[in-house]
């Protein structure tokens, strides 16, 4: 970019560009979203489009009238470049970003063609006094004014339109003059060798115009290649306070994402110990759990002991009380028995006393 080239439109897609072999394929000369802007060069009057990956300049197309963008889908366009020998694909990610820059395409290509037609007027302008200009020096060495240089040798105007039949018809009013029909000899002479001067210096200049042409040339592509070169330069230049800004951001996201960092790790300490603290109480858990298991089953042993016992009480109670039965019945009998013996000792009694 020059000093008075900046730019007006600027949008991200994916650069494409024909593969030259097959004219058909694109090949990718972006591996992701660039920034594709157009160029205004007020010094040179023309519109260009100018897209770096880094450093590298992927497009610099000048916009002509003859150029056409033409949408092939929703999302992606293209136009061709004679310059450049190549055409030139972008992919956007909207169908809006394409038909916005379609539109810009329209309207600088349209504003290339009249800053086009003006200054083709005035080259023509301006080329036109320069033309007449200079027939006007390649035929003033013609005239009698310049080859004669006197006052005295000078002839009319009409002598300069045919310089050879006016010097026959003077000589028929004078034959006998032999001194004027030496002096339009001479200025015969003088003029046919001017003429060869003037033919010589002429294809002389027209070779000189050739070589100046030539080198003119290629002036103009080695200022066009170091045009190219400044423009990478200077977007290079151009971006390189958008990698900073970029920069910037990246570091105080990264500065961040090590916070947010910092605070997981600490986060995940304290999960770890609530995790051991887990583990422990999972460990006690189990040690409990085998305890209560431990205890039911001696509840468990218990609870059958004591049905045992419980139904060893039962036989014993019904034991005792077949005993006590039992024994009810032996206190029946002996009581009996004893009565028996109460009358008999009552009876033994009387008989002693009786007897």
């Amino acid at each position: 970019m020059t000093q008075g080239e900046q730019p007006i439109f600027s949008t991200r897609a994916h650069v494409f560009q024909i593969d030259p072999n097959t004219k058909k394929n694109w090949v990718p000369t972006s591996k992701h979203a660039v920034t594709v802007s157009y160029f205004y060069d007020s010094t040179r009057n023309v519109y260009r489009i100018i897209s770096l990956d880094g450093s590298k300049a992927i497009i610099n197309s000048t916009i002509t009238p003859n150029m056409t963008f033409t949408k092939t889908s929703q999302k992606f366009g293209q136009w061709a470049d004679s310059r450049a020998n190549t055409v030139y694909g972008l992919g956007f990610s909207s169908e809006n970003h394409l038909v916005k820059f379609a539109e810009k395409f329209a309207e600088f290509k349209e504003a290339a063609r009249l800053a086009k037609e003006k200054s083709q007027e005035k080259m023509e302008l301006t080329s036109t006094p320069s033309q007449e200009s200079a027939m006007g020096d390649l035929q003033s060495p013609l005239t009698p004014e310049s080859i004669n240089g006197t006052d005295d040798e000078r002839v009319t105007p009409d002598a300069t339109q045919n310089s050879e039949p006016r010097a026959e018809t003077n000589a028929v009013p004078f034959p006998h003059s032999s001194t004027i029909t030496k002096h339009w000899e001479a200025e015969l002479a003088a003029l046919k060798g001017n003429n060869a001067k003037l033919t010589a210096a002429l294809l002389e200049s027209t070779a000189n115009v050739k070589q100046w042409k030539q080198q003119l040339a290629a002036y103009q592509e080695e200022a066009e290649r170091l045009h190219k070169r400044v423009t990478e330069l200077e977007c290079v230049s151009s971006q390189s306070a958008g990698i900073k800004t970029q920069k910037t951001e990246l570091n105080q996201t990264i500065e961040e994402l090590e916070a947010t960092l910092r605070a997981k790790e600490e986060e995940l300490e304290r999960l770890k110990e609530e995790v051991e603290n887990a583990n422990q109480l999972q460990s006690q858990q189990e040690s409990i759990t085998q305890k209560l298991q431990e205890t039911e089953t001696k509840n468990q042993e218990l609870e059958t002991q004591l049905v045992e016992l419980e139904q060893r009480m039962e036989s014993s109670q019904v034991e005792q009380e077949a005993f006590r039965k039992s024994l009810r019945s032996l206190l029946e009998l002996l009581d009996g028995k004893i009565f028996e013996l109460t009358e008999l000792r009552d009876s033994l009694a009387k008989l002693i006393e009786g007897s």
